[in-house]
């Protein structure tokens, strides 16, 4: 199976609009919008990204940033220090048309801003992603799988047209798609490093095509085609956490979006994601979310008639 576009689905992985970040020194603006996942990349000149509480990290033409966490971040003139920050979204939102200025009156730099949102955010997978990926330029060009996606981006966005916004976010799907596979093939630690692993891969992928099976640790090994006590030191170094783990995340994931539906019964969910009654899915499920699964579907449908 093909895990990742599974593991996005699930997710309900989705892109969004793009500006044009035109910005003259000194500049420093700022990425915070709740749910929104910032992708940046450089098509002019330098800036640096700065996490909280890190360092600056320098960024020249052609090199691509991924914040697939949505962790806060601020982009940056280089040596800008600890000035004012504008935020980016309401800089993007007062300003007509794709072509965003910001910072001082001569453009120096130019950043193709992106984001997408996951529906899914406690997803298990999405937890074992790495707070930025980072696919580097080369000679001041992007890499050559990203260059023709980068280009169709603009041109689209200029050009506009019926269909423009669809064209748009399944190019921008086929580029986040493209730089998580790029970063899992890379064998980074983290989730992404277990798609890469053939055997912890055929592990992630039993889980998530049959999660209510009553899978233990030696079957899931057994799928693996390692011993037990190999593949729980495996998976754990791969992913993070052990498979256990993962699956009781993966199981109550499931859980929550079953129980959005109201026409689905509370047993119902339970035999969908791997328990035999009623009561055992309860415990489980407010254990680990903190509510009843009866409150949370309440809590759900409040939220999606507001």
């Amino acid at each position: 199976m093909d895990l990742l576009s599974t593991i996005l689905r699930e997710a309900h992985f989705a892109s969004a609009g793009y500006r044009w970040l035109e910005f003259g020194t000194p500049f420093r603006i700022g990425f915070d919008r709740p749910g929104l996942r910032g992708v940046h990349l450089i098509t002019h000149g330098r800036c640096e990204y700065l996490l909280a509480g890190g360092d600056p990290v320098p960024l020249g033409t052609g090199d691509l940033v991924i914040f697939p966490r949505g962790d806060a971040h601020v982009l940056q003139s280089p040596g800008a220090g600890t000035g004012p920050v504008v935020a980016g979204f309401e800089l993007a939102t007062r300003t007509p048309g794709i072509r965003v200025r910001g910072g001082g009156p001569v453009p120096e730099t130019v950043v193709m801003c992106g984001a997408f949102v996951m529906g899914e955010p406690d997803h298990p997978a999405l937890r074992g992603l790495p707070p930025v990926l980072r696919v580097p330029g080369t000679d001041g060009r992007p890499q050559p799988w990203l260059v023709p996606l980068a280009e169709a981006l603009e041109a689209e966005a200029l050009d506009g047209g019926p269909g423009s916004d669809l064209v748009m976010g399944r190019l921008s799907d086929a580029l986040l798609i493209r730089a998580l596979r790029r970063h899992a093939s890379a064998g980074h630690a983290g989730w992404l490093a277990g798609l890469a692993d053939p055997y912890v891969s055929a592990a992630l992928a039993a889980m998530h095509t049959e999660p209510a099976r009553p899978w233990t640790l030696a079957a899931l090994a057994g799928v693996a085609g390692l011993s037990r006590a190999a593949f729980a030191a495996r998976f754990t170094g791969r992913v993070g956490e052990p498979a256990m783990r993962y699956l009781l995340a993966l199981r109550m994931q499931r859980a929550r979006n079953l129980l959005r539906d109201e026409r689905v019964t509370v047993a119902a969910v339970a035999g969908q994601v791997g328990y035999g009654s009623e009561v055992a899915f309860a415990a489980a499920f407010k254990r680990e979310v903190g509510v009843s699964p009866g409150a949370y579907r309440k809590a759900a449908l409040q939220n999606a008639r507001l």
